[in-house]
């Protein structure tokens, strides 16, 4: 098997913590292959960057040649450059490879100045990062010291989280396609160190436990080749930082001493099935976030999506106990879908079935509903308020999530359950997201730290059995349930037992075996 390739071109690190050290690291960690580009040579030590002497733009050109005539890279990442006729080689490389290859992925960790105080970068080189490489960028990843600097404002002038989210709008105006303001060097908020995440995809805050080391040397470089990893492997820029941040987050763990200062953090694999590393992701510039709910919750089982009350009263009689009532806007008159709504709670009641209503929140909690789906992009619309209004309701909620920042995103509201899909292809609704396929459902479960329900493509007991297995709480079921119920639904509770059963000894050994890293959604 051949590993996705990686440039990186940065500088050497004498003492094995950051620069090309920390990301051969990073990139392995990850399972991809490294090519460590030499563009600067630095003597220093746990406390002391004390010379930086950067390559002749000559020795840079020739090892990008070499390695572009064998070694094309699926993605770059450039920390140090050392100069500007480097970055010049690099932006010609660059535009040279994106003309051969398409659109290959540049991850900018705009390395200004060492942690121990030594800066890296004169006015011309500044200039040319500003005007030349942020145009190029596909994701950027400064701290807010070097984001000011970028867009050439004094460090002291900006605050703390608050300018981040307005420095990333910046950044991104001149011309990088995504952005992450790193937290690591700020103060922690309610524990936990918050990035702001800029991308195409999303924004937020990516929140997770700041992790209390003073070995950390080498973080920043950990961070941005752990994204350009996970973009060589194909994710989207949103989705490869979640995973450099879990990646980082257990570096950080792992961070040891090598000298008398702070030492390196020491990327490794492992870190793509750990729970306790999967970050939240706000939904706007606050930073609160949903406190955990009880998960001691009745189990969702076979879970079926109906589109009226005639349609709910079939399946109870059936035998299921959780059901989705979707009726889209426009559908029915408001009067009728305040009726069928009625209809269906009554029914639910009368046999003790959990009910959700899809997208009408507001009316299904003015009926007295027990719960409501909503996907990623109504939830957004509601803005803070709606959002807040929602949750002060009490009303159990199912999000749906289709990739890595939408898992974060759902698990930063605490719902009832996590949606995971589209697991097959499915007919049911247009979709861009590729199949989760049971590889990534298996990972959505052990990752959500909540009940997870498969959807999407579930038209047999087959199927169900497999997600069960998988370790999903509930199986939606559409169009599997056919025009008859009564004759379907038997097939798919014994699927749905077997599949638990099978579940059942991995549980109790620790929780569900699953990849170490999830395949991309999108791209």
């Amino acid at each position: 098997m051949t590993l996705p390739i990686v440039w990186s071109i940065a500088g050497t690190d004498s003492g094995g913590g950051a620069g090309l050290a920390a990301d051969q690291r990073a990139a392995e960690a990850l399972g991809t292959h490294l090519c460590p580009v030499v563009a600067a040579v630095t003597a220093q030590n746990s406390v002391a960057v004390t010379q930086v002497q950067p390559v002749p733009p000559g020795w840079l050109d020739a090892q990008l040649a070499t390695l572009a005539a064998d070694m094309p890279p699926r993605a770059i990442k450039c920390g140090m450059l050392g100069s500007v006729d480097n970055l010049q080689v690099l932006l010609r490389w660059v535009d040279r490879l994106r003309a051969e290859h398409g659109d290959i992925p540049l991850v900018v960790d705009p390395v200004l100045g060492a942690s121990t105080g030594r800066g890296f970068v004169d006015a011309a080189l500044l200039a040319a990062y500003r005007d030349e490489l942020l145009p190029r960028a596909t994701l950027l990843t400064p701290n807010r010291r070097e984001a000011a600097l970028l867009l050439g404002e004094l460090p002291g002038s900006v605050g703390e989280a608050a300018a981040a989210p307005a420095l990333a709008r910046a950044l991104r105006a001149r011309g990088a396609q995504a952005a992450v303001i790193t937290g690591g060097d700020s103060a922690a908020v309610d524990g936990r160190v918050l990035d702001w995440l800029d991308t195409p995809q999303a924004a937020g805050w990516l929140a997770a436990p700041r992790i209390d080391t003073i070995h950390h040397h080498g973080t920043g470089c950990t961070f941005a080749s752990s994204a350009a990893a996970a973009m060589a492997l194909g994710h989207v820029a949103a989705d490869a930082v979640v995973l450099a941040k879990m990646a980082t987050l257990h570096a950080l763990r792992r961070g040891s001493a090598a000298g008398q200062g702070a030492g390196p953090v020491r990327a490794g694999i492992g870190f793509g099935d750990d729970p306790s590393l999967m970050p939240v992701l706000s939904w706007g510039e606050a930073t609160g976030f949903a406190p955990p709910r009880e998960t001691t919750c009745e189990s969702l089982g076979l879970y079926a999506i109906v589109d009226s009350a005639a349609r709910v009263q079939q399946v109870l009689a059936a035998g299921v106990r959780s059901v989705q009532l979707r009726i889209k806007a426009g559908a029915a008159e408001a009067a009728s879908l305040r009726d069928e709504i009625r209809t269906a709670l009554q029914a639910c009641r009368a046999v003790g079935a959990q009910l959700f209503i899809n997208d009408h929140w507001a009316l299904a909690i003015e009926l007295g509903a027990p719960g409501v789906h909503l996907g990623q992009e109504d939830l957004m619309a509601l803005g803070d308020s709606g959002r807040a209004a929602l949750a002060a309701s009490g009303v159990a909620l199912g999000v749906s999530s289709h990739s890595l920042w939408e898992l974060a995103r759902a698990r930063a509201l605490a719902p009832r359950y996590i949606a995971c899909g589209p697991v097959w292809p499915t007919l049911t609704k247009r979709m861009p997201w590729r199949s989760q396929g049971l590889d990534n459902l298996r990972w959505w479960c052990r990752m959500a730290d909540h009940p997870v329900v498969a959807i999407g493509g579930i038209l047999a007991p087959d199927q169900a059995e497999a997600a069960a297995t998988c370790g999903a709480d509930g199986v939606c079921v559409v169009r599997g349930l056919g025009e008859r119920p009564a004759a379907t639904v038997p097939g798919f509770m014994q699927a749905l037992q077997a599949g638990r059963e099978a579940a059942r000894p991995a549980r109790q050994e620790g929780g569900l075996p699953a990849p170490s890293l999830p395949h991309p959604m999108l791209g």
